[in-house]
C-alpha cells in the first residue's frame, strides 16, 4: 500500500513538474532593451528575436525601456522572476552605470544570470572630411602641442566613446576636452561640421559615410584590420593595443538565480541564431562581431570589464554630471 502511496505521489509530481515546464514554454519571452528602438543594439535584439521565436518555436519579442542609461530596464529584469521569459539586452554602460552613478539599485554581476554574450562594436577612431588629422600620431602630436584644446565627442558621460577618449588621454599622456552630446547621431554632426576635432564611435554605418567623403577614419580598434577599412591602421599598430579589450558590447542576461537548465536552452537558441546566415549578415551590416559564448566564460567577461572600466574610471578621473 505505501509503495502504492509513493508511486501515485512521484506520478503525480511528474505530471505538475510537466505541466510547469509547458506552461513556462508557452509563455512570451520579452527581451528588455533599455535604449529606444532604431539603434544598433535594439536592431540586433530583434533579429535575435525573430530566430529565437523560430528555434524555441515560443514568442520572443523586444520589450523597449528606456531611460537613464539603461538602468531602467536592468533594474526591472533584476526584479523579475527568474524563470527565462524575461531577459536583458545589455551593454557595456550595465556595468559602468554603477561605478559612475550613486543611485543605481542592481548590483551588474549578483543580480543577473549571464546566458550569452551576443556581439562587440569595434570603434573607429574619426575626424570630419576637413579636418587637418591624418593619422592617430597627428592627433597625439597636436594635444600634445597645446593641451586641453583637442575635443572629442562622445554620446554622453559614461558612453564608450567617452571612455575611449579617455583611455586614449591616459595612454597618451595627453590633455583633451571631452564634449558629451545626446547620443551619436548629435555628436558626428559636429565633428563633420569641424566643431569638434574627432571622435570615436561603434563602426555601424562608418563605411558607407567613409565612401562618400563625409568623415575620415584614422583608426579602427581592432587586434587586425577590418574588411571594410582594409586601408585604415588598427590601434594596435597605432600603439595603443589597449583598445581591443575596451569594446562596446552587447549580450543577454537573465535575473539571478534562473535554472541552469532554463540558461543552456536560451543559450543554444542565440548561438543558432548567430549562426544563421541571414543574422550573420545583419550583424556584419551593424559594424559588430558576432562573438556567442557559454554563461560561464561570459561571467567571466563582466568581471574582468568591471575591472577595466573601474581602472580607467579612477585613472582617467571620469565623472558623471548628472
Amino acid at each position: 500500500m505505501r509503495l502504492k502511496c509513493v508511486a501515485a505521489a512521484l506520478a503525480l509530481l511528474a505530471l505538475c513538474c510537466g505541466a510547469f515546464a509547458q506552461g513556462a514554454a508557452d509563455k512570451t519571452i520579452r527581451i528588455i532593451v533599455g535604449y529606444p528602438a532604431g539603434g544598433p543594439g535594439d536592431i540586433m535584439a530583434r533579429q535575435v528575436a525573430v530566430d529565437m521565436t523560430q528555434i524555441l518555436k515560443q514568442p520572443v519579442i523586444v520589450d523597449n525601456k528606456s531611460g537613464a542609461s539603461g538602468n531602467i530596464a536592468a533594474d526591472y529584469v533584476a526584479q523579475s522572476a527568474p524563470d527565462g521569459n524575461t531577459l536583458l539586452f545589455a551593454a557595456h554602460t550595465h556595468l559602468v552605470n554603477p561605478i559612475l552613478m550613486d543611485k543605481v539599485r542592481y548590483d551588474p554581476i549578483k543580480d543577473f544570470t549571464p546566458v550569452s554574450l551576443v556581439s562587440n562594436f569595434p570603434a573607429v577612431l574619426l575626424t570630419g572630411p576637413q579636418s587637418p588629422y591624418s593619422s592617430v600620431a597627428d592627433v597625439v602630436k597636436a594635444a600634445r602641442e597645446s593641451p586641453g584644446k583637442l575635443s572629442y565627442a562622445s554620446a554622453g558621460i559614461g558612453s564608450s566613446g567617452h571612455l575611449g577618449g579617455a583611455l586614449f588621454e591616459t595612454l597618451s599622456g595627453t590633455r583633451m576636452q571631452h564634449v558629451p552630446f545626446r547620443g551619436n547621431s548629435l555628436a558626428i554632426v559636429d565633428v563633420i561640421g569641424g566643431r569638434v576635432d574627432f571622435m570615436f564611435i561603434p563602426m555601424a554605418g562608418v563605411a558607407q559615410m567613409a565612401a562618400q567623403k563625409q568623415v575620415k577614419v584614422l583608426a579602427v580598434g581592432m587586434a587586425s584590420r577590418h574588411p571594410d577599412f582594409v586601408g585604415v591602421p588598427t590601434m594596435v599598430e597605432a600603439g595603443y593595443p589597449a583598445f581591443v579589450d575596451t569594446v562596446a558590447w552587447m549580450g543577454i542576461l537573465a535575473p539571478a538565480h534562473t535554472p541552469p537548465a532554463i540558461v543552456e536552452r536560451l543559450q543554444n537558441a542565440i548561438h543558432q541564431s548567430l549562426n544563421t546566415p541571414q543574422t550573420r549578415d545583419r550583424v556584419r551590416e551593424l559594424g559588430a562581431v558576432a562573438v556567442p559564448d557559454s554563461s560561464a566564460e561570459f561571467r567571466e567577461f563582466l568581471e574582468k570589464d568591471t575591472l577595466r572600466w573601474s581602472r580607467l574610471i579612477e585613472v582617467a578621473g571620469v565623472k558623471n554630471k548628472q
